[in-house]
Formats: C-alpha cells, structure tokens, sequence
C-alpha cells in the first residue's frame, strides 16, 4: 500500500510542477503591460515621472530581469510561501487578498459538491427502483446536466431574485453591515450564500442521479445479481449489493469531476458578485495583475489535486479488491 501511495504521489507531483508552470505562464502571454496599465490609472503628467515609476514597479514585481530568472524566482518565492504583491490592489501581499476570498469559495465548493454527491446518488438508485420515480428523475436529471453553470446562476438571480424578491442576488452580505458574529450579519450571510450554491447544487446533482441510476441497473442485470436471485436471496439484499458496487465508479467520477464544478463556481461567483476566486480572477485579468492570477491559479490547482489525492486514498479504503491486488502485487 505504502509503494502504491508512493507512486499516486510522484505522479502528483510531476502534476502539480508542470501545473504551476502553466500557471506562472499563463499571465504572461497576456497581451499588455501591467505595469504601463497601472502607470494609465495613475494619470502622470510629466514624462520623466512616468518612467521613474514604470521602473519602480518593475523592480518591485521582479519584471525587470529575463524571463527565465524570473521563472526561478517565482519558485523560491513560491518556497518561501510569497505569492508576490498584488499590481491591482498594491501593496497588498496576494497571500493576504486570497485569505479573504478563499472562505467564500470553499464555503460554496465544500457544501455543493458532498450534498450534491450524496443527493444525487440517492436519488438515482430510488429512481432505479420504480418506473414511476424513474420517468420523472432521468428527464429531470438530463435538463440539469444540460444546463450551463452560468445559464443556471441567472435563471435563479432572475426568477428568485429579481422577479420573486426572495434573495439578493450580488455581494455575500448586505452592503450596510459589516463582518461581524451578530445573528444579523449571519442570516445576511446565508441569504446571499443560497443562490450560488443552488446553481452549483442543482447542476451536479442532475449528474450524479443519472449516473448511480444507469450503474445500479447495470449491476442489477449482472451475472452476480442473477445468481443471488435464483439462490432466493431477498431483493433487498441484491440491490444492497448493487448500490455498493455502484458506489464505486461514482467515487471516481468524483475525482473526476472536481474540476468541472471549481469552474463551474468561478463562474457563478461573477454572475452573483460573489467575493470568491471567481471574482478575484476576473479582476486580476481585468488589470492584468500577474501575481494575484497567479495565487489565485495555484489555489485551484493545488485544491484539486489534494481533493484528487483524498479520493484515491477513499477509493482503496472502500474497494477491497484495490487492496487485494495490491498485496498480490507486493507479493
């Protein structure tokens, strides 16, 4: 077990490496100079001035060196734990603007994709159950996988927002209270949290319900399931075993679906205004600031990858065969 861990953790590693590298390039083949752009904002008259200060920034940011040494030096920063200060808020570290981001996100990702998981499996093995339950789950489940992320986020702002008043619809709070453990702000809290998590809810949770439903069915016609009937096994027991071998293929889906859902909420975050990754993101193309992209990025990778890692380490836990075989192999 502990080789077999040792190898998922190399091929992470080899993965979070070529990530990151990605990553740090990614702000660089941007068209534009951020430097010349914050230089716009400041509105300097005097020529002289402007290219005192475009130099100034240039140092500060590191951007005044080849690009390959600013490669390296963006990994011993990165070593040290310094994501580099931020060009649009500056001179505010990145470290500390996605500490202030980072909460939001994951109180919107955490709850969406467990609930979604969990909802959505069980919906989908009672669907397999009855015709009934069936015809209106699969239908259902197929219109909300269909739907886009970010159509799904302005349906709801427009329907329950605007339209029926029963939620705001921007900010993650009211915009005349402050952060606080009042019982006001947390319900303000709440209120603005309810929307972007629907939209991110509604949309897993259509692929999880056809998912387990189509995998039960299958177990439910296998060869395993037949021999169990005809021994008089009691059908409650069969689809017991069919559930748990169909749990299976959905752990992994988990895996694999970790990154399309932390898009997903990207996107719903910029459709509510929510002061997530997602906002931080669009601003950070928005003034071509290097380092906040950068952070923010690398939050998302190494997020999904350690999210990746758990899954792997809960597939060999629940499938007894994973653990056979790799004793087979110690062997």
């Amino acid at each position: 077990m502990w080789r077999y861990f040792g190898r998922k953790l190399l091929i992470y590693l080899f993965t979070l490496v070529a990530a990151v590298t990605v990553n740090w390039m990614i702000p660089r083949f941007m068209p534009g100079d951020p430097v010349q752009s914050r230089l716009a904002r400041a509105s300097l008259q005097s020529p002289e001035a402007s290219a005192a200060m475009a130099e100034y920034y240039r140092g500060v940011f590191g951007l005044d060196v080849p690009v390959w040494q600013q490669y390296l030096n963006f990994w011993g920063s990165l070593l040290r734990g310094d994501l580099g200060t931020s060009m649009w808020l500056f001179p505010r570290p990145v470290t500390e603007i996605l500490a202030g981001a980072v909460p939001y996100s994951l109180a919107l990702l955490v709850p969406a994709i467990l609930l979604s998981w969990y909802a959505g499996n069980k919906l989908g093995a009672a669907a397999a159950r009855g015709r009934w339950l069936d015809n209106t789950v699969l239908p259902l489940g197929y219109l909300l996988t269909a739907m886009p992320y970010m159509w799904l986020a302005l349906l709801l702002a427009w329907s329950l927002g605007i339209v029926a008043g029963l939620f705001p619809v921007a900010g993650a709070y009211g915009f005349g209270l402050q952060p606080s453990w009042s019982l006001a702000f947390a319900a303000s809290l709440a209120a603005h949290w309810f929307l972007p998590f629907l939209s991110l809810f509604l949309v897993a949770l259509g692929g999880w319900a056809i998912g387990m439903r189509n995998l039960i069915i299958y177990e439910l016609e296998s060869d395993y399931a037949s021999y169990l009937q005809s021994l008089g096994a009691p059908r409650r027991l069969v689809r017991r075993y069919a559930f748990r071998n169909a749990m299976l293929p959905q752990i992994t889906g988990l895996a694999v679906q970790l990154g399309t859902i932390v898009a997903g909420s990207l996107l719903t975050e910029i459709v509510f205004g929510y002061p997530g990754i997602g906002y931080l993101i669009l601003q950070a193309i928005r003034n071509q600031d290097y380092f906040l992209l950068q952070g923010a990025f690398l939050f998302i990778v190494i997020g999904v990858l350690l999210a990746n890692f758990v899954v792997d380490l809960v597939y060999v836990l629940v499938d007894p065969r994973v653990r056979v075989q790799m004793q087979g192999g110690a062997a």
